[in-house]
């Protein structure tokens, strides 16, 4: 072999370690050169950020029972390590923006301000969430198989939500037998019993049985020229593969693990004629899902499905790592509530009849003598309500020592900006027919996921 050939084999050799010793997001563009993989979604979503550039600008609005509390972890956790400003509820709103109420700027912490990200329950309102964040924001959301979807719903509001809370034995059979028996779209948090997802998004969920179909083609068509990405609970780490893509983060970026999860003994299973009761039930939900399931296919299709897949076993190896490198080895035990010893940790449980179970430390962990984990491994394990608490603390810290002065001054007109709202009448939540989007009846619900 000639010296000019040694060279370059030895440039190539040099140049392949580099790529692997650099990490996640090299090593997977590495892995996905060698199967002929392109390297982002479409070249169209790069723009002028460059093939590396990360986008830093996210709306991710938040739906109810869908893996979306799993979703917002990420998105806080890649805040702080980016150092972005997350958008956070004033506190009279607790950890949600004043849910039910059609979101307004006015729910944001003026300390949380201006945003990069936002990420908190929310009801969908476009024109407000355009007057808040950057115009280069990337809009994304997650659905659910309205079946599965609606029996959690059915279990974790059973004593709020008075539609279910009044049917006998709270039998989610008797619901479906005569759901109009149980359910009264007017009152308070009606929106849980029936085609939530459509509720969530903006959308009117009690729009006319005869007027459905239509309604729902024309408001999934919609959605679709809103969010560049609709991820899907039941393909997740899929969609965490197009959402780094369209992103441009890095494989470190998503990992993640299941968060705000029921006990199995709180769970039900579903016949076939059930499921099909709910999805008639929640019809607009369902051409929701339907439409937007069959997007995210064509999506990976696009993208190839042999790549797909060796992506999702790269994020799912590269999770087992940092689960072994965070906590020794496998994850911590799931607990319940009562049985978790730290209390940031606890995860809010919703009534006596359904049990939210948690992570609890690993005992070798906590012991004097022992490196606790690293700030990072807690906040991957750390529910929702407390990440909540703790960002919006740090955040004002930070925004205290830029601007001495001006935060006390906005906390008190951002205080009276949010009481006279909260005087004015509610719309209801039964619009004319000609409206393509439902109001909400006034109130606020301070439930996690």
């Amino acid at each position: 072999m000639s010296q000019k050939k040694i060279f370059l084999v030895l440039i190539a050799i040099s140049t392949v370690s580099l790529l692997l010793h650099h990490g996640g997001h090299l090593n997977l563009t590495l892995e996905a050169f060698w199967l002929g993989c392109p390297s982002s979604m479409s070249s169209s979503t790069q723009g002028s950020r460059g093939p590396s550039a990360k986008h830093t600008s996210v709306a991710f609005l938040k739906t109810h029972k869908t893996a979306s509390s799993t979703v917002q972890n990420i998105l806080f956790r890649f805040a702080e390590r980016n150092n972005l400003t997350v958008a956070l509820p004033i506190t009279t709103c607790d950890h949600q923006f004043c849910y039910p109420r059609p979101f307004s700027a006015h729910f944001i912490h003026p300390h949380t301000t201006p945003p990069d990200i936002i990420t908190n329950h929310l009801r969908f309102s476009r024109a407000e969430l355009q007057r808040l964040m950057p115009n280069n924001t990337i809009y994304i959301t997650i659905l659910r198989e309205p079946g599965a979807m609606f029996e959690s719903l059915f279990t974790y509001f059973n004593q709020y939500c008075l539609s279910f809370k009044r049917v006998p034995n709270g039998s989610l059979e008797t619901f479906l037998d005569h759901p109009w028996s149980y359910y009264h779209p007017e009152e308070k948090d009606s929106m849980y019993a029936r085609n939530t997802l459509t509720f969530d998004l903006g959308g009117d969920k009690d729009r006319p049985s005869s007027e459905a179909p239509a309604y729902a083609k024309r408001f999934a068509a919609e959605m679709e020229r809103v969010f560049s990405l609709v991820m899907i609970s039941e393909y997740f780490d899929e969609s965490l593969v197009l959402l780094r893509r369209l992103l441009s983060w890095d494989l470190d970026d998503v990992l993640y693990v299941s968060l705000n999860m029921r006990t199995p003994d709180s769970k039900s299973s579903l016949s076939t004629e059930n499921t099909a009761k709910i999805r008639a039930w929640n019809a607009i939900d369902s051409v929701l899902y339907d439409h937007f399931n069959a997007s995210l296919w064509r999506q990976l299709r696009a993208m190839g499905l042999a790549c797909v897949e060796r992506e999702v076993q790269l994020l799912r190896q590269s999770r087992d790592r940092l689960v072994r490198s965070c906590f020794g080895g496998n994850l911590p035990p799931l607990r319940s509530a009562a049985q978790i010893t730290n209390k940031e940790l606890r995860p809010w449980q919703p009534s006596a009849k359904v049990e939210i179970v948690g992570y609890d430390l690993p005992v070798n962990m906590t012991q004097k003598g022992h490196v606790p984990p690293r700030d990072e491994c807690l906040k991957m394990v750390m529910p929702e309500v407390q990440y909540t608490r703790l960002l919006l603390r740090s955040e004002s810290l930070r925004y205290r020592k830029r601007f001495p002065l001006r935060s006390s001054q906005q906390t008190l007109r951002t205080v009276g900006q949010v009481r006279a709202h909260k005087e004015s009448p509610a719309p209801s939540l039964n619009p004319r027919p000609s409206e393509t989007m439902a109001r909400s009846t006034k109130g606020a619900l301070r439930l996690s996921q």
